[in-house]
């Protein structure tokens, strides 16, 4: 496994830089908010990579911080979403407006990464919310399993998670229903407000 790679800038591509290291060039896909960052051909450089590894193909992927590499690596273990999708998000928005968008559950922020429809960014924000460290301002309480059953359960029937977690909060705290009882009711929520 490549961990990190330090050398000099070969080339630059409009998705990849090529590091040379003791005459070997590597080809390493960047975010392209990475590739504005470099200085040029000639200058050093240094980057946290991933080995991603296909049976068809070995690619080497690049960040200049160890904290875009984690999230990258976050990323692809979302189901629906792999290396291209994940430099995607890094070349689109930061690591920072990534944690903003998790915390605050903002599908809009996701979706204007190309490649991301609204399934897929509820997918990010609802397996990435457990994993992804956030500031302690922007935390948000854990789920139990029931309550994750009955959002998983709203947004298999249409409904966002934004939706499903206003209905979540809208069932009453501390009693002991089953999952099914408390899915009538969250849907009893959304009868009652159109």
């Amino acid at each position: 496994m490549i961990a990190r790679l330090s050398g000099t800038i070969w080339a630059i591509g409009h998705d990849h830089v090529v590091v040379r290291v003791g005459g070997i060039g590597y080809l390493v896909r960047t975010p392209t908010s990475l590739l504005e960052q470099l200085d040029g051909p000639g200058k050093p450089v240094e980057l946290f990579t991933h080995l991603h590894v296909r049976e068809n193909a070995l690619t080497l992927f690049g960040f200049l911080t160890a904290e875009e590499l984690a999230i990258f690596q976050l990323l692809l273990g979302v189901s629906g979403v792999g290396p291209k999708v994940g430099l995607a998000v890094l070349s689109t928005i930061s690591p920072q407006d990534l944690r903003q968008s998790v915390a605050r559950q903002d599908e809009a922020i996701l979706a204007r990464v190309p490649g991301i429809g609204k399934k897929t960014a509820q997918a990010i924000i609802f397996q990435l919310r457990e994993k992804i460290s956030l500031p302690a301002e922007m935390r948000v309480p854990l789920l139990s399993d029931a309550d994750a059953e009955v959002i998983g359960a709203l947004c298999g029937l249409g409904f966002s998670l934004v939706e499903a977690q206003a209905a979540l909060q809208s069932l009453p705290r501390g009693e002991d229903m089953p999952v099914e009882e408390r899915v009538r009711q969250a849907l009893a929520y959304f009868a009652s407000a159109r």
